[in-house]
């Protein structure tokens, strides 16, 4: 499956039929592979011990209607035709609802946030828009937002809890749905061998699942789709049967009067067994959070045309076997094999495990996406990212993760060793997830789609009553196994809290300890400091995007020499799922051009892919070409606003990849002379020492004065003696007088986190042997 061909982000604006089809079908094996197993263990979770089956049939005619009514207002009303709209540019999942809400009402959590973000192409608003329009539906609650610093961090603490249910998620659904495809083995062996044989061979097909992970999805890609197709055919096919079979009329059991005969036979316990039935909408939450793979259309397609219709059809077909079969040998023969036709057991118990493995993997790749958003957005630590596929959009393995994951996941099988305990640490960790989505998606209808309050709370209302009524059945069963995802969620989002906790004070103390550019120029006019100017190019790392970094100075102070051409870079991330090349650098000058001082902005969405070394030298160095080669009109006011003050002004340049009117560069090792190419005339440097040769080529109608042309010669001679990235190495300690708080989250969490995470210099995919860390004590 080729989804980055087919990325609704590279089609034209009117597509085909067959490539919804096609999307949509590839969408089986990607988005619903959770939610296509759900049969395997609802009725078993639900039937566990909270009610019993009974011959009057009013339990599992109840409990029925109550999954054909969750299936269809929380899945189909909900995600599809509402929460689906709520895209960011084509990406879903919590963080990209923060992100809708973070550039409409200005409550980004990231620091180092400009005004020039707002121009993305991606950073789109309504139409319209004025910001100081105290009529505009919605401004009121704008404005609330933006003056109260705590409601930003509730915020953005109610989005970390979503993304930590989501990981913890990840940790019990390859659990559950293994045990409950394995749990077809019982109706072939007695009870007693049935439970030493289960438990091994859940944690052997666990360990083979994640110690796959690093091979990527890609590769067996192609086989999801038909694997989730087969078991869906499987399961309807088998319903169908098993409603004509046992009762024709099982169909009257989807009128919402079941519910309520059901609800007042049972009270308390029926109430209770919610958490079991909950379990029948989990994976709801990938067909939004799996947006940016594919396209609403598809999604919406497959889910009401094939998902739906088959999920209902096999609980129908449960419900009606089950309804004429009351006298069980023991409880547990009230799960999805026992209705299942005795000749056909075991090719149904081969697919299940396959789709099972499926649904996991879903899972599975879908948290490394969200560690990686979270990771770009400076809520979690830096983590080695591996792209296993180079077509295939998001597809990433996180080494970490994986083996955390699998440690955590065995340990959950091993612990409980039944479904009963891990459906309920599931169920929670589900509904959690979509309370989450309903109070977010409340914000956006005000913010983003600026419909009225009375939407908002409309739609919070309804959808909030019933999942709070399922979140308070499964948070009932804390001490039963639903203390997991609790527990789990507490920790990472201590992690994630602390993390962004200090990261924020790291660079607030950058920016109130930055150098100003006074301070520089005094220091390159002044003839006694005996400062030495060394051949090459230094990239300085920072945070900021204005200013002198304070390492810089540092640097200077403790070793009297820099480079030629001085290049101050900030990578940071924007609230956008993507940047296109085209906007990518900001590039401005540091002080007067004579200094060669370049400040060079690089954004990324949280989503992108960061260029490994090479590829980003290239463009970084040919983003800075392009601006001394578009530089003419504004030379002599950048230097003066410069000189006086610190304002600088920055020009967005396309990366050379993107960008073939601009700049090119080209490289090869040589012992002969650079060359620069300007227009058609050809300038030789002489460098007889250099190892490389460089050459830049200009665009034929590329006119450039003779003050640009030696600029871009000594930037070629830099190039050609290399580069040097020079890094800040923070130790971050709380100040004298903070409280207890503060000091164990600084002294200890953060530091404890910095340690054990990756450094700057894999952030930015810089090569270890050209790379110079400055040490640093920072008192926060």
């Amino acid at each position: 499956m080729d989804l980055e061909r087919l990325s609704p982000r590279n089609q034209v604006k009117k597509e085909s039929w067959w490539t919804v089809l096609t999307l949509a079908y590839q969408s089986l094996g990607v988005v619903y592979g959770d939610l296509a197993t759900s049969p395997l263990y609802v009725y078993k979770s639900t039937f566990a011990e909270d009610i019993q089956h009974s011959e009057t049939n009013e339990e599992i005619f109840g409990v029925l209607s109550l999954i054909f009514w969750t299936l269809t207002l929380i899945p189909l009303v909900k995600y599809v035709f509402i929460v689906l709209r709520a895209d960011d540019n084509g990406e879903g999942g919590t963080f990209a609802l923060y992100s809708l809400l973070c550039r409409h009402a200005r409550i980004s959590s990231l620091p180092n946030f400009q005004l020039a973000d707002e121009d993305l192409s991606e950073y789109k608003k309504n139409s319209g828009d004025n910001p100081r329009n105290l009529k505009a539906k919605g401004w009121s609650l704008k404005n609330t937002l933006e003056k109260h610093k705590f409601l930003q961090n509730m915020l953005l603490v109610l989005a970390l809890i979503g993304t930590c249910m989501v990981i913890g998620d990840g940790v019990l659904t390859p659990a559950i749905s293994v045990f409950s495809a394995v749990s077809g083995l019982e109706l072939s062996m007695s009870k007693e061998q049935h439970q030493y044989v289960e438990v091994p061979v859940v944690c052997a097909i666990l360990i083979l699942l994640f110690s796959l992970q690093h091979y990527g999805t890609h590769r067996l890609g192609f086989l999801f789709a038909p694997i989730v197709l087969a078991w869906l055919l499987c399961i309807s096919t088998i319903g169908v049967y098993n409603i004509f079979h046992w009762n024709p009329h099982v169909y009257k059991a989807l009128s919402p009067y079941y519910i309520y005969k059901f609800l007042k036979k049972t009270g308390k316990r029926g109430w209770m067994s919610l958490g079991g039935i909950l379990l029948c909408i989990t994976g709801s939450e990938a067909m939004f959070a799996d947006l940016g793979h594919f396209t609403q259309l598809s999604i919406q397609i497959a889910f009401t045309f094939a998902v739906y219709p088959s999920l209902i059809l096999a609980y129908m077909g449960q419900a009606a076997y089950l309804s004429r079969h009351h006298v069980l040998e023991s409880d547990y023969r009230i799960g999805f094999y026992v209705s299942v036709p005795e000749k056909i057991r075991w090719p149904v118990l081969a697919i299940a495990i396959l789709a099972a493995v499926v649904g996991s993997q879903a899972i599975i790749t879908g948290t490394f996406s969200i560690i990686k958003q979270c990771t770009s957005l400076g809520c979690f630590p830096k983590v080695k990212v591996v792209h296993t596929s180079s077509k295939m959009h998001g597809q990433i393995y996180i080494p970490e993760i994986n083996w955390t994951l699998m440690l955590l996941c065995l340990a959950v099988t091993v612990g409980f060793r039944d479904t009963k305990h891990i459906s309920n640490a599931s169920g929670l960790a589900v509904i959690t997830v979509m309370l989450v989505t309903t109070c977010l998606m409340s914000l956006v209808i005000v913010l983003c789609w600026r419909k009225s309050s009375l939407y908002a709370l409309a739609f919070i209302f309804f959808f909030g009553t019933i999942e709070s009524l399922y979140f308070s059945a499964s948070l009932i069963k804390f001490l039963e196994g639903a203390w997991v995802p609790l527990a789990l969620s507490f920790i990472f989002l201590l992690i994630m809290y602390v993390w962004h906790y200090g990261t924020v004070m790291r660079y607030e103390f950058d920016v109130q300890n930055k150098v100003s550019i006074n301070w520089l120029l005094t220091l390159f006019g002044s003839s006694n400091l005996g400062i030495v100017r060394v051949r090459g190019i230094g990239v300085i790392n920072t945070e900021l995007v204005s200013g002198i970094p304070a390492i810089f100075s540092h640097f200077i102070t403790n070793l009297p020499a820099f480079h030629q051409v001085v290049v101050f870079l900030c990578v940071k991330s924007v609230p956008v799922p993507h940047v296109k090349p085209e906007e990518r650098f900001l590039v401005g000058r540091v002080g007067p051009k004579e200094y060669r001082l370049y400040r060079c902005i690089a954004r990324y969405g949280y989503r992108d892919v960061h260029k490994d070394d090479v590829e980003f030298e290239q463009d970084l160095i040919c983003s800075i070409a392009e601006f001394i080669r578009s530089d003419k009109a504004f030379d002599e006011s950048i230097d003066q606003e410069n000189e006086s003050g610190t304002n600088e002004r920055l020009t967005v340049v396309a990366a050379s990849s993107s960008n073939l009117e601009g700049v090119q560069i080209y490289e090869d090792d040589a012992e002969q002379s650079e060359v620069i190419v300007v227009a058609a005339a050809e300038a030789q440097v002489p460098s007889p020492r250099v190892r490389k040769r460089v050459r830049f080529v200009l665009p034929e109608s590329a006119r450039i004065d003779r003050s640009a042309e030696e600029e871009l010669t000594e930037l070629t001679e830099a190039r050609e003696a290399g580069m040097a990235f020079i890094m800040g190495h923070s130790y971050v300690r709380a100040k004298s007088g903070s409280s207890v708080m503060k000091k164990m989250a600084i002294n200890f969490g953060y530091d404890f986190l910095r340690r054990n995470s990756r450094g700057p210099c894999y952030g930015l995919s810089t090569p270890h042997a050209s790379t110079l860390e400055v040490g640093m004590v920072y008192i926060v």
